[in-house]
């Protein structure tokens, strides 16, 4: 028999402030070091990148007294958003962690991405994990709570091989565990972007943190009005449509290439591409969060584009700190999974058995901003070489298109081409010798 999990949206503990970043207050991103009701924890942040987990938890008034990233622009804006000792390698740190209520590890996820390499937990980048696990087998200095984050996107590769192996690492050192998968847009902010939270401890009980909150998706439907985020770098198999939002952003293509999802406007028929400064809003930072980065020679200037779309939004950091500030309410009704069977979006378990919840990717429901009205700065045309590229394969793709969607597609590449040819026109000019 199924059971459902609590649905509990209404109760104060689940209320949260504040998360999403527009100029009002009600969608600020707020300056210093706000105090939630509960206890303020202690915490190390390992693969911290410009700080999103690091960000939340500060938010909700937890203290961070170590971070951990390698990447050198990434450590410029750690340097000047928080004042943490950083380390630059987790593999030369010592044989155990510092003392701390909690470490947080959003470790790398190159290999478990629908979008990367997908070579699964084993993969070079993502096997970084099993130096957090190697370091918490010295239990003396072990923290109260470990919180893990990744993508959606583990639970299928290789059969759910990563997150059996996270698990068995796990209960092997004694956690009990819980996870679920989050939605960005369940703070008010349009972007699309699920992970998967995996919260443990060899004290406490992670279940109340994780499934206590149960807001419910709501997913707004088309409308002329409405700006639509997608994928110009796919366009085959897939789109990554997003109604009033963007896809979720990433890093960049497998070479470097700052790839920003793309908007497309029914309005005017405008197709175009978010500003950096408006991307870092979208993940919950201050516009030119990641500014400091240039500060370094070796950074380029696309490089801001990976530190964004590699962090973790901060709301929902800092939800999961509110909600590790004062953990409540009973364990959630579930049911006990088969070894073997598919991984579901939010599940618990310790000493070998697994348990699925009924929870959605919402905890919460916050009033979602319109796209249209969320972006604070001025967006550029998508070029013609992305445009037509794109254009090309999704017309022999056979996906489902909004009406009037790629006849605007094909307009913005004709734009662009003559555009082109103008600017070609001129540059050509100018370089013809002066009449005697």
């Amino acid at each position: 028999m199924h059971h459902r999990a609590l649905r509990l949206s209404g109760s104060v503990d689940c209320q949260i402030r504040a998360y999403a970043a527009n100029a009002t207050p009600r969608y600020g991103i707020v300056r210093g070091m706000p105090r939630g009701k509960g206890e303020s924890l202690s915490t190390i942040g390992l693969f911290a990148g410009i700080g999103g987990i690091e960000r939340g938890l500060e938010l909700a008034g937890h203290r961070n007294e170590l971070l951990c990233e390698i990447d050198v622009g990434a450590r410029k804006v750690l340097e000047h958003h928080f004042e943490a000792k950083i380390e630059r390698d987790i593999r030369r740190m010592g044989a155990a962690f510092p003392k701390v209520d909690l470490i947080a590890a959003g470790f790398p996820c190159q290999d478990l991405s629908q979008a990367g390499a997908t070579a699964g937990i084993t993969g070079r980048q993502s096997r970084l994990v099993g130096e957090v696990f190697k370091r918490l087998r010295h239990k003396k200095n072990g923290p109260r709570w470990l919180l893990l984050e990744n993508v959606p996107f583990m639970l299928q590769l290789e059969r759910g091989r990563a997150m059996r192996y996270l698990v068995n690492e796990l209960e092997n050192l004694g956690f009990m565990w819980a996870y679920r998968i989050v939605d960005a847009r369940a703070f008010g902010i349009p972007q699309r972007r699920k992970r998967v939270l995996l919260l443990a401890s060899r004290t406490e009980d992670p279940r109340p943190v994780l499934f206590r909150c149960e807001g419910g998706e709501n997913v707004p439907a088309f409308s002329p009005d409405r700006l639509c985020g997608f994928y110009w770098t796919e366009g085959l198999r897939g789109l990554g449509w997003a109604v009033d939002a963007v896809p979720t952003l990433k890093g960049g293509s497998t070479i470097g290439i700052p790839s920003p999802p793309a908007i497309w406007d029914p309005l005017d028929g405008s197709i175009s591409t978010p500003d950096i400064r408006d991307a870092e809003r979208l993940q919950g930072f201050n516009a030119d969060w990641t500014s400091p980065a240039l500060t370094d020679a070796e950074v380029r200037r696309g490089h801001r584009w990976k530190l964004v779309g590699n962090a973790v939004s901060v709301s929902v950091a800092r939800w999961i700190g509110d909600r590790l500030a004062s953990p409540s309410g009973d364990p959630p009704a579930s049911v006990a999974l088969d070894r073997g069977v598919a991984w579901p979006s939010a599940a618990w378990g310790h000493q070998g058995k697994v348990y699925s919840v009924d929870a959605s990717t919402w905890p919460v429901k916050e009033p979602a901003i319109a796209l249209r009205e969320f972006l604070r700065f001025p967006r550029s045309p998508l070029s013609h070489r992305a445009a037509a590229g794109f254009l090309s394969r999704a017309k022999v793709s056979g996906l489902h298109f909004e009406d009037g969607f790629l006849k605007d597609v094909s307009r913005h590449v004709d734009r662009m081409a003559r555009s082109l040819s103008t600017a070609h026109a001129i540059e050509v000019g100018e370089e013809q010798p002066a009449c005697a």
